[in-house]
């Protein structure tokens, strides 16, 4: 399976002028370095946690669909599921008909499955099974829950303080504990 990131979000999810506030910094000096450190923490969030936070468009790729049929979105939470389709041996692409799958967003996880037995077979061997997706919370800033704006503050504020170089995995590394406390309900457990 691939994912690819098609078009990322339009804005970031925190502002610089509240991560100016939350740093009590009042000068512009450092403006470029703190917007970079919004950017990474976005990013880094995003990764741990399988989230998108502002709307983004994402294209899911497989060789072939899962044997069982059902395929869980790897990015979250899911707005839409644009279009599902399969490449040809030709190397065309075919859109799959809305009525021959069903979705399921419930919950901002996407899922889906074919509604007969089977979802048609690619005549590609690598990447001809696809499924472009919309995921977000929504397209402004304002649309992410406090808590995870609250940790992107946090974060950026500790990366911001905590300059020296480390070697991964080592303790000053680490990321802070409230950080990962503040994003703990937007963890997805699987049984």
């Amino acid at each position: 399976m691939r994912l690819t990131l098609l078009t990322g979000p339009a804005s970031e999810p925190l502002d610089l002028d509240d991560l100016k506030a939350h740093l009590r910094l009042d000068s512009d000096d450092e403006d470029q370095y703190l917007s970079s450190l919004i950017t990474t923490s976005r990013l880094h969030v995003e990764a741990a946690m399988g989230l998108a936070l502002i709307t983004q468009w994402w294209l899911w790729q497989a060789d072939q669909w899962p044997a069982d049929g059902c395929i869980e979105l790897p990015v979250r939470p899911v707005q839409t599921v644009e279009q599902v389709s399969v490449i040809r041996a030709d190397t065309t692409e075919e859109v799959v008909a809305t009525n021959t799958y069903q979705v399921d967003i419930a919950g901002g996880v996407g899922r889906l499955a074919p509604a007969a037995s089977t979802w048609p077979l690619p005549g590609s061997r690598m990447g001809g099974a696809r499924i472009t997706f919309r995921a977000g919370f929504g397209d402004a800033p304002s649309d992410v829950p406090d808590a995870i704006r609250h940790a992107l503050k946090l974060l950026a504020a500790h990366w911001y303080e905590v300059r020296d170089p480390v070697h991964i995995g080592s303790h000053t590394a680490r990321v802070p504990d409230i950080v990962s406390d503040l994003l703990l309900p937007y963890k997805v457990y699987r049984l």
